[in-house]
């Protein structure tokens, strides 16, 4: 079934973005979107695409396109059409005063909805300035998360990503300065799940599931909708020592069947990465989880008890790897992946902090 169009709104650069899943002629691994408002800031500065190929059709108003080199500048008027190869520096400006409407088809899509759905979450959470410019930690994680596909044409992509490593690493020496390094607790876990990626990916997103596949660990989860960047929920939950922890968690990164991001503030304040691949009994799992432990017991548990409260984390982990396996193929999702025992595989669990 084709998914429903959707819109994101980037109020802080002057637009409105279309996603076209069911709405336009898109082959596999392209995206078509609308762009419709009077563009302006971050997104209308020169910029390029490493990989992918952008063309526009506009179907109201007018836009001006910029190429580098001796590409010229060219206005683009309703029914008129262009294409930017990759690797060639551009930008798309407002031809003129008024709204236009502007169809862009990225080929290969990469990370570009992605890319979409956090300039929307940047708009609604004041991550840019009045000129329409990333603030400085914002800029740092679009460059660190999307720098690869796509980037401002200047300065060189290494001074780019060198002054965003050094803001990343300011950012984070100041949070474990507030927080308190005492408090941190840093975890990798890995095992193989005998499903495929997209099964394992729905079940790990839909976060309002854990109570029926992480047990006992979750008691309770609420959402206030499906998975989606900016989608906040909270969650209830225990370990094997006698407390229960409160938290509310925001989606920050998703990449449908490989990754899964959040931000977790309450009992446990920090960031965990879950990150899917290919594995001979079907696909492998990694959960990164860097917490700091902002609840009282916790903090005056940490300097004594931190071996026990690693423990602990291995201990909800091990349910977690006997209930997803069982529960993803329960519900029929597992789209014929191979039988596995129980679905441990190799397991390396390692702790740090």
């Amino acid at each position: 079934m084709d998914r429903p169009d959707e819109r994101i709104e980037i109020s802080a650069l002057g637009v409105e973005v279309l996603l076209r899943p069911s709405g336009a002629d898109c082959p596999d691994g392209d995206i078509v979107f609308d762009v419709t408002g009077e563009p302006r800031g971050f997104i209308t500065y020169p910029h390029v695409h490493a990989d992918q190929v952008e063309s526009f059709e506009v179907i109201s108003g007018a836009m001006k396109l910029r190429l580098g080199g001796r590409g010229g500048t060219h206005v683009i008027r309703e029914g008129g059409r262009a294409t930017v190869p990759a690797g060639v520096v551009h930008r798309q400006m407002s031809a003129g005063r008024g709204r236009s409407r502007v169809r862009v088809r990225v080929s290969p899509a990469g990370p570009t909805e992605n890319f979409l759905r956090r300039l929307g979450e940047l708009s609604a959470t004041g991550q840019f300035n009045r000129v329409g410019l990333p603030r400085a930690l914002a800029g740092a994680q679009l460059i660190r998360d999307f720098g690869d596909t796509g980037r401002a044409a200047f300065p060189p992509a290494a001074v780019q990503r060198l002054m965003s490593s050094a803001i990343l690493t300011v950012h984070a020496w100041r949070a474990r300065r507030a927080g308190g390094r005492g408090r941190e607790y840093r975890f990798v876990d890995q095992w193989d799940v005998a499903a495929p990626a997209h099964a394992v990916y729905e079940a790990l997103a839909e976060g309002r599931t854990y109570p029926e596949w992480w047990r006992p660990v979750y008691i309770s989860v609420d959402s206030d909708g499906p998975p989606a960047v900016g989608r906040v929920a909270r969650q209830h939950f225990k370990g094997r020592l006698p407390y229960h922890l409160r938290t509310t968690s925001r989606i920050t990164g998703l990449e449908p069947g490989s990754r899964i991001e959040v931000e977790v503030e309450g009992d446990l304040r920090g960031r965990g990465i879950w990150t899917l691949s290919p594995a001979a009994a079907g696909t492998h799992g990694c959960f990164e989880w860097n917490v700091y432990a902002d609840r009282l017991l916790l903090r005056l548990l940490t300097p004594v008890l931190r071996p026990a409260l690693r423990a602990n984390h291995n201990w909800a982990i091990a349910r977690a790897m006997d209930g997803l396996e069982p529960y993803v193929r329960s519900r029929s999702l597992t789209g014929g992946a191979p039988d596995a025992s129980n679905g441990r595989g190799a397991v390396a669990t390692g702790v740090a902090g």
